[in-house]
């Protein structure tokens, strides 16, 4: 199973990369460097300069604007620019740029097309994005292709919005403070019930006052371990550009990555972590209060900037500069897991192994150590000193002496002792390895401030990346619950709204205790089938978006609320 949605994710991920920068660019060719002429006036408007309470929609601009971040800033921001580095290399964040800087224009191009062609139900609530933009700016016919987007929101709700984030946390959770992940699963699932349960106003009031400080502590913290690094910034950013370009050789614990890996994943967290061209945080900006569609095209181009180019960057600071992406860090692994791969081999780029080069056969142990000469291999890294033992009822390591091991094609199958007694079921490695995920983004914190403050403080480090995660994933999972249920109305009507929620909420819990590639390939395919329908119709209207972005800037209001702006 999950060899197949690997295969699967990767290969949507693949086939994404030039369309996804491909749009971005003619976008931006088309609108004249919108991202970077029009980046001021998008400011003004989130501070609230144009607000008029009486215009239709739902929220303000500077709500809108955060229950897109909400469902934006959250674990891409923190895990999947670990993810990105840990397989492509340093040079994977720079693609995550070029991701984030054609991103603005086509995020820019999403919510103008949303504005224009939003429902206003009668009860006076909106729902619009690409569902909505697909059948009526491109006509009847191209129905179809606005269903498929509709239907794959709700698919991708359930796992980029709502899995990924519920496990990243358990996941943390479990790793810093023991707190098993069904625990973390009710919990999550309780706070997300109590807000969606309100719509959009209440997810658009909490998001307005979480997102800020929720990325004002977060940065903070990054700011802290890179200016502790500072002297490693030069060299850091010199390393970033030689490796987008240039293969980046095995250092460390890193197995080394590829040209194409540094593009590959780069763009596959880049768009999950901004979601620019996904159509996703157009929902959330149609719901604006606004006459003005290219007003809140503006501000909708902020997103990647705030997501990418600031907060993935000082992620990507703190996990380079700290050492910990190529540094291995003390760990304990189930030996059942289907990552442990033994291998007498070595790592090609990016850690995987050649299918010839697993090992089958049997391996003894003594005290706890292989005594034959094999490579241990897990997230994507050789792991050294591995020393097996086995863990009682209340998580205690117990010594396995002697025992042996069957391995299959690289996978332990059976782990038997002296006496003949089966140990597969609780038997661990502990180990130093490679981190992966929000795991490496902790251990970054943890390593930076145990150096520089002490190692009494480590675990301070470590805290500050658990509660980001904790903040963030709450916030995603909010946002994109509002995604999927326009998606649901798109589809059904608001009758399919409630159930559908209530399912949602259902995932939560689920997703918490779901394996970390499962849920990542899960997301990235589902992302995937959201995006191609999009793309399709941003294309194709490129010339409407154009006609309305001359036709706002070439009135005087712009002036005129300039006077207003300095007034205030």
């Amino acid at each position: 199973m999950q060899e197949w949605i690997d295969t699967v994710a990767g290969g949507f991920a693949t086939w994404l990369i030039l369309p996804l920068i491909g749009t971005g660019i003619y976008l931006t060719w088309r609108l004249k460097l919108v991202q970077m002429m029009r980046f001021k006036h998008a400011w003004k408007v989130i501070s609230g300069v144009y607000d008029k309470p009486d215009d239709t929609g739902d929220v303000n601009h500077l709500q809108a604007l955060s229950a897109a971040l909400s469902a934006t800033i959250g674990i891409g921001n923190i895990a999947g620019v670990a993810t990105a580095i840990h397989f492509g290399g340093p040079g994977a964040l720079f693609w995550m740029w070029v991701t984030a800087f054609v991103g603005m224009a086509t995020k820019f191009s999403e919510a103008t097309l949303a504005m224009v062609y939003r429902k206003e139900h009668k009860d006076g609530s909106v729902s619009g994005g690409p569902m909505y933009y697909i059948e009526k700016g491109l006509g009847k016919n191209w129905k179809p292709l606005a269903v498929i987007f509709a239907g794959a929101t709700i698919i991708s709700s359930f796992g980029t919005g709502n899995a990924i984030q519920a496990f990243t946390v358990a996941d943390s959770m479990h790793a810093d403070f023991g707190i098993p992940p069904w625990v973390t699963g009710i919990v999550i699932a309780t706070v997300v019930a109590l807000v969606i349960l309100g719509g959009i106003r209440r997810i658009g009031i909490v998001a307005s006052r979480l997102v800020p400080f929720m990325a004002a502590l977060y940065i903070l913290g990054c700011l802290f371990v890179v200016g502790m690094n500072i002297a490693e910034v030069p060299a850091t950013f010199a390393l970033i550009f030689k490796s987008a370009f240039t293969p980046a050789g095995a250092v460390g614990g890193f197995a080394g990555s590829t040209f194409f890996l540094a593009i590959l994943w780069g763009v596959r967290r880049g768009i999950y972590s901004n979601e620019s061209g996904q159509g996703s945080a157009p929902i959330a900006h149609a719901a604006a209060k606004t006459e003005e569609p290219v007003r809140e095209g503006t501000v909708a181009m902020v997103g990647p900037f705030i997501d990418t180019l600031l907060i993935c960057t000082l992620t990507g600071l703190t996990i380079l500069t700290s050492g910990a992406w190529n540094s291995t860090f003390p760990d304990r692994v189930p030996a059942s897991a289907p990552e442990v791969t033994f291998a007498g081999i070595e790592l090609l780029p990016g850690g995987s192994v050649k299918d010839n080069d697993l090992y089958t056969g049997t391996l003894d142990v003594r005290d706890g150590r292989i005594e034959q000469e094999i490579d241990l291999v897990f997230n994507n890294g050789f792991v050294h000193s591995p020393h097996l033992i086995q863990l009682g009822p209340d998580d205690e390591a117990i010594p396995i002496h002697d025992a042996r091991l069957h391995i299959e094609d690289g996978t332990i199958v059976d782990i038997v002792d002296s006496d003949g007694q089966s140990l597969i079921a609780t038997a661990h490695f502990d180990c130093e390895v490679l981190q992966n995920g929000s795991v490496l983004t902790s251990f970054a914190f943890q390593s930076a401030f145990a150096r520089h403050l002490g190692e009494p403080f480590g675990h301070l480090g470590s805290w500050i990346v658990t509660f980001g995660v904790l903040l963030f994933a709450i916030s995603t999972a909010i946002s994109w619950s509002y995604y999927g249920d326009r998606a649901v109305v798109y589809l059904v009507g608001r009758k399919g709204v409630q159930l559908y929620r209530w399912v949602y909420v259902s995932v939560v819990f689920i997703g918490s205790n779901l394996a970390l590639a499962v849920v990542w390939g899960f997301g990235d395919i589902a992302l995937s089938i959201m995006a191609t329908p999009n793309l399709i119709a941003l294309v194709l209207l490129a010339p409407k978006i154009v006609a309305l972005t001359k036709e706002y800037f070439s009135r005087d209001h712009v002036e005129v609320s300039r006077a207003k702006w300095f007034k205030a």
